[in-house]
Order: structure tokens, then C-alpha cells, then sequence
């Protein structure tokens, strides 16, 4: 569930439909979060334009989400 500790971040995530099968192509986005300070644990696909993301908690303070910090690739044009 969503209460599941997350315990590393993303690198270079490639997120697929549900079911897909084959080469990631345009409009399958790329997360990552995999340098200093980024803080993305994991990534949900729930449909073309709408993904749940779950970022990880403050290093020394692990009651607050304060700030987040990710990159995001391969979108096409109107994503």
C-alpha cells in the first residue's frame, strides 16, 4: 500500500501500461531521481496523463515530505 516505507529512489524508471509489452516508445516516461538530493521512491502508472507518484521522506526528519526532486523524459508533444 501507499503506507509501504520507500526506501531508495527511482533510476531511470521506465513506466509501461499495464500489460504492454515491447521497446518503451514516445509518451513512456523515464523518471529519475537517482543523484543527490532527489527524493522519488516509486511510480504508478494509472493512465497516458496521470501517474501516482510517492516521494520519499526528509532524511533527518522522516514525519514530512517537504520538497521533491526528479526528472522526467521521453514525453511527446501534448503529454
Amino acid at each position: 500500500g501507499s503506507d509501504d516505507i520507500i526506501a531508495g529512489n527511482v533510476s531511470k524508471y521506465i513506466v509501461l501500461p499495464a500489460g504492454y509489452c515491447g521497446q518503451p516508445k514516445k509518451g513512456h516516461l523515464i523518471f529519475d531521481a537517482c543523484f543527490e538530493s532527489g527524493n522519488l521512491g516509486r511510480v504508478d502508472h494509472i493512465s497516458e496523463f496521470e501517474y501516482d507518484l510517492f516521494i520519499r521522506p526528509d532524511t533527518c526528519n522522516p514525519r514530512f515530505r517537504v520538497w521533491f526532486n526528479f526528472t522526467v523524459e521521453n514525453v511527446k508533444e501534448s503529454q
